[in-house]
């Protein structure tokens, strides 16, 4: 079950529970960029994120979020390191929601500037503390850098806003080893109710990041911890948010869009169930209808074990069937397979599934 938290306003969005769990990526544009920008982040909406992330390096990119949030439709967040100016300059034209790391501000009266305009102009700030911003008098009372001494770093800022009356915050513990993330989350959710934002940071390139995303951010959820999240790769961030989405239907979290189960293929697999596959999820993957489509290699594993998918082929022998909740209802030779089972899926879709 989802741990209870407060609920912060971010533009449109509702981050906390019991509002969805929602998915954020970053532009890789320079936010200066204008046209760059806003087609990276156009290209995002569509394939299914929430919020996006800003970097903030001057005041031209600052600048710059007044003419983006005019032709965008999802809130925009900006990120702030170092200088604490940015942090201040961003909100007079509209930003959604600042990140910080209170740790690489600097002094706690810059914080306390961007604290109160962030309060005037109803702006949530999210608090990212990672492993490497841990300031040294906490290092050395937890001896170096473990969940204890995140946790710590985490509650001094905290109790920091809270004493300036700012609660509209979102905490974030990223850390790049799988372990210490969830160590850090664990701990902190027993300490306060705030929104948390998950993921695990410098994950890595797609094929690494994306497991070690997975097993972190699964992790967290199956613990109930998780109220928006990011999958931070060495790649395309349309790649971010699309994984982000399986993982979030892997837990039943997002409905939305086919989910393909597929056996993983054996010596009684007679068909290229790879490639079959791959061609049935790249042909269907604008679809938004919420169907389970099973693809399966020969009559053991469908459609007996994939009785439950709304539709699924299983083929052999230049022949394929096609059934629906177990039920055979039509018979195909092999080389139509994909072509059959995509129109049915599409007739399914348009239908309401």
């Amino acid at each position: 079950m989802r741990r209870h938290t407060k609920v912060v306003s971010v533009g449109s969005v509702m981050i906390g529970s019991p509002h969805p769990i929602s998915i954020q990526s970053m532009t890789t544009a320079q936010t200066k960029d204008i046209k760059n920008t806003i087609e990276q982040i156009q290209r995002l909406e569509k394939v299914g994120c929430d919020l996006v992330r800003l970097a903030i390096r001057d005041e031209e990119d600052a600048r710059a979020v007044e003419r983006i949030k005019k032709s965008v439709s999802i809130p925009l967040i900006g990120d702030i390191h170092y200088d604490y100016r940015l942090a201040l300059k961003v909100m007079d034209y509209g930003i959604d929601k600042i990140r910080i790391n209170p740790g690489n501000i600097g002094s706690f009266d810059r914080t306390e500037k961007i604290i109160k305009k962030a309060a005037d102009r109803q702006i949530p700030i999210r608090i990212g503390v990672n492993s490497g911003s841990i300031n040294k008098e906490i290092l050395r009372k937890y001896r170096g850098v473990n969940a204890r001494a995140m946790v710590a770093s985490a509650l001094e800022y905290i109790d920091f806003f809270e004493r300036h009356g700012f609660k509209d915050i979102v905490v974030s513990m990223k850390a790049s080893s799988v372990p210490l993330t969830i160590e850090s989350y664990r701990l902190i959710c027993e300490k306060v109710d705030y929104p948390m934002h998950i993921g695990i940071t410098e994950a890595g390139t797609f094929f690494k990041g994306s497991i070690w995303s997975a097993v972190g951010i699964g992790a967290l959820l199956s613990m109930g911890i998780g109220d928006t999240l990011r999958v931070s790769l060495t790649d395309d961030p349309l790649n971010e948010v699309k994984v982000a989405k399986e993982i979030l239907k892997s837990l039943e979290l997002r409905d939305g869009g086919v989910t393909i189960v597929s056996c993983p293929t054996c010596g009684r697999c007679t068909v290229n169930l790879i490639e079959i596959a791959n061609e049935v999820e790249k042909r269907v993957k604008d679809i938004k209808a919420p169907l389970k489509v099973a693809i399966m290699g020969c009559s053991v594993n469908g459609p007996g074990e994939a009785k439950e998918a709304d539709i699924g082929i299983a083929s052999g022998n230049k022949m394929g069937v096609l059934f629906k909740k177990g039920t055979i209802i039509k018979k195909v030779p092999e080389d139509k397979i994909i072509d059959e089972l995509v129109k049915e899926i599409q007739s399914m879709a348009g239908n309401g599934g």
